[in-house]
């Protein structure tokens, strides 16, 4: 909906990088944060629809959060462009083409601004891809991502139930997991 087939790969190996598949279950591409993210970049959050976006815009401080004029949008893509041009300068070659180890140290190098890029921020860019990260794995799937709800299975976690008249008052019990999907039908 809004990446580019490359944006999306490299998008799919970060998030694996984030959160990787273990023996505790499935990672992000087999959850579809990717898919998560780039749905959540096409509509109002990647358009900063909710956000006070108008200038004077002045270097804030780090609790106020992003204040300049780049939406969300252009920021993931200016980060992904930056991402791999940091790779192919420290390793010669494309992020998704590096082994986990060295995509694990080009990710950590943005996380602790090591990798000294133009527009955006390395840090910011890091924080905003492992935030959205972890709202993929964990939102409904209505909206992209956690297939299967298989990030709610992971965690024991019962999704939108409607109600819990039926066990309020018995013993705790591990209830299947519902979506908002589910109760649309």
């Amino acid at each position: 909906m809004f990446f580019s087939q490359d944006e999306f790969k490299t998008t799919e190996a970060a998030v694996e990088r984030i959160f990787p598949k273990d023996d505790n279950g499935p990672g992000a591409i087999d959850l579809g944060v990717a898919y998560y993210i780039d749905h959540q970049l096409a509509g109002s959050y990647g358009f900063n629809s909710r956000d006070y976006m108008e200038p004077p815009f002045y270097h804030g401080e780090k609790e106020q959060g992003y204040q300049g004029r780049l939406k969300r949008r252009e920021i993931f893509r200016i980060g992904l462009r930056e991402l791999q041009n940091y790779a192919k300068q420290k390793h010669k070659k494309t992020f998704r083409e590096l082994e986990a180890e060295q995509q694990d140290e080009v990710l950590s190098d943005f996380e602790k601004d090591k990798a000294k890029i133009s527009t955006v921020s390395a840090s910011g860019f890091f924080s905003m891809l492992r935030s959205v990260t972890l709202e993929g794995l964990y939102s409904d799937p209505l909206y992209g991502g956690n297939i299967n709800m298989d990030g709610w299975r992971m965690r024991n976690y019962p999704g939108d139930q409607m109600n819990y008249i039926n066990i309020i008052e018995k013993d705790f019990q591990k209830i299947e997991p519902q979506s908002l999907h589910d109760h649309m039908s």
